[in-house]
């Protein structure tokens, strides 16, 4: 019985041992903050972002992407995540996406329109993000 009792502890010893591995690995591969405050470098509204919400039901790919060699947007790459001020700044030609606000505010504003015209939830006034 004890030969028993102490194979059993040594097995949940073993498997506990392999789970922390794996969550170690898991938070090591990048998925970000679970909530976010996105600001502009003046910090004005900044806006209040659940990460890990939109994970829950978007691919990182549908936010996040590259910039390609010929200097324009490319695929998103795990591992490759820069600030998006990287790209998006006063250099863009694009003055419509020459600027975090601009970049940003397109990406959501265009898929929370996308969402609310499917009937889903998603915040589409100022005041849904842009919390005081």
């Amino acid at each position: 019985m004890l030969k028993k009792s102490m194979m059993f502890a040594a097995v949940c010893v073993f498997a506990f041992g392999l789970a922390l591995t794996y969550a170690d690995q898991s938070s090591a591969a990048g998925n970000g903050p679970e909530e976010m405050v996105l600001k502009t470098a003046e910090g004005k509204k900044p806006a209040k972002f659940p990460h890990k919400k939109h994970q829950g039901f978007l691919k990182c790919a549908d936010c996040h992407h590259t910039k390609a060699a010929d200097g324009k947007q490319g695929p998103y790459k795990a591992g490759e995540e820069k600030k998006c001020e990287t790209c998006h700044n006063k250099d863009m030609a694009n003055a419509e996406l020459n600027n975090f606000k601009n970049a940003a505010h397109k990406n959501c504003k265009d898929c929370h329109a996308k969402a609310e015209k499917e009937g889903k939830p998603a915040p589409t006034k100022c005041t849904g993000c842009h919390v005081q």
